[in-house]
């Protein structure tokens, strides 16, 4: 299984000066076929695409106020055009946007195949530096692997990161069990399991709201391009930085604990950007980060040999008494707490969720049957049924 290990490194003085010229070609090279790309499309209707910008970036390395492309590896830039090709793809298969140009605040990110490092007694050497990164080994790789691709990051905290991928051949499968959990997440609490037990929400954001605000209130008062607005900036990206990492670990925990304890977990498949249009609750539903938890359960199920079931978003899980089957016309979110009206049954509303997602996760799992509600037939989300005539473009 292709994995990938993510360290934090210190560079030296020599180490960082030359991972940032790289990273600054990477950014020059990737904005210029960008731009050359975009240019023949609007002017000739012209497509260019990998192999076309490959022969542009040797004729850059010729020109004369280009040369110090020379002075850095040449693959982190083939990688940078590989990259922006992928982008292409994605946009016109309809899974992305339109590409944008890399700015310098942002950090950047530069790629190194085999031909460009070295992996030697446990330490990586890149190309044109003669000693290893100084790597702050959290965690070791499985000794039986050796890095395929390296990723040197450099974030808007102004952090370093290298990020090494692996093919790993090793099972890490756990012992089955004959555990199964439905899991219905929340912003009060993060995650109501089945069994009853709720995780609460730490809200990482809220903790350092004040002082984000703070942080922000002043950057916005620094004139564009001094160099005390690049400090504000800095300890803004901190201060987010921080939030971040704190969040993301808990998750992990979480996740990590859901996934050794239990064989079978069942999961709502949320459509979370179209949630946090809700500007009342679209900061409380990011800080939550549903998308995120999903995401890590489905790759830790993947490696421990343990089943994710995904039912349907449109599936009533907090409207339907998980005894009688009885379906609410209307239960609005304040709403913690209801009786049913058919039998009479006492439902908390996060528990009952849950334990309904759990007995829908059974029938998927057994039947493969895709669970919706009465009257919704599309797969996916649902279309749009307003009517109306379609807006001419302006002139």
């Amino acid at each position: 299984m292709e994995k990938a290990y993510r360290y934090r490194f210190y560079p030296t003085i020599e180490q960082e000066s030359l991972l940032r010229r790289t990273i600054g070609c990477v950014r020059l090279v990737f904005n210029k076929a960008l731009a050359a790309r975009t240019d023949a499309w609007y002017e000739r209707q012209e497509r260019i695409d990998y192999a076309q910008t490959s022969t542009l970036l040797t004729g850059w390395k010729k020109e004369d106020d280009l040369q110090f492309l020379n002075e850095v590896s040449c693959v982190p830039l083939q990688q940078g055009l590989r990259h922006l090709q992928s982008a292409f793809s994605n946009f016109f298969a309809g899974r992305a946007k339109y590409p944008n140009f890399k700015k310098k605040r942002n950090g950047g990110s530069a790629e190194f195949t085999k031909s460009a490092f070295r992996w030697k007694d446990g330490q990586v050497y890149l190309a044109k530096c003669s000693e290893p990164l100084p790597i702050k080994w959290s965690r070791h790789l499985p000794t039986v692997c050796e890095p395929t691709t390296i990723t040197v990051k450099l974030d808007i905290a102004g952090r370093w990161f290298v990020s090494l991928r692996i093919d790993d051949p090793s099972d890490q499968s756990l012992q089955p069990v004959n555990t199964a959990v439905g899991l219905d997440v929340g912003i009060s609490s993060l995650v109501t399991l089945s069994t009853g037990e709720k995780i609460a929400n730490p809200k990482g954001f809220n903790k350092h709201y004040h002082k984000l605000r703070k942080a922000q209130k002043t950057l916005s008062r620094r004139q564009k391009g001094s160099r005390n607005r690049d400090k504000a900036r800095l300890k803004v990206a901190r201060i987010q930085a921080k939030i971040s990492d704190s969040r993301i670990d808990h998750l992990h925990k979480l996740t990590t604990r859901l996934v050794r304890e239990n064989q079978t977990i069942a999961v709502e498949d949320l459509a979370v950007k179209n949630m946090v249009k809700n500007l009342k609750l679209a900061r409380a539903i990011s800080d939550a980060s549903w998308g995120e938890f999903v995401r890590q359960l489905e790759y830790k199920t993947k490696w421990y040999g343990r089943t994710l079931v995904k039912i349907d978003r449109w599936f009533p899980s907090s409207k339907r008494c998980g005894s009688c089957g009885h379906i609410l016309d209307r239960l609005p979110l304040n709403v913690r707490e209801w009786d049913c009206p058919n039998c009479g049954t006492h439902h908390d509303r996060d528990i009952n969720a849950a334990q309904n997602i759990l007995a829908v996760g059974h029938t998927v799992t057994v039947c493969g049957a895709n669970i919706r509600p009465d009257g919704h037939k599309s797969k996916g989300q649902l279309q749009n049924t307003r009517k109306g005539k379609k807006q001419k473009p302006k002139s």
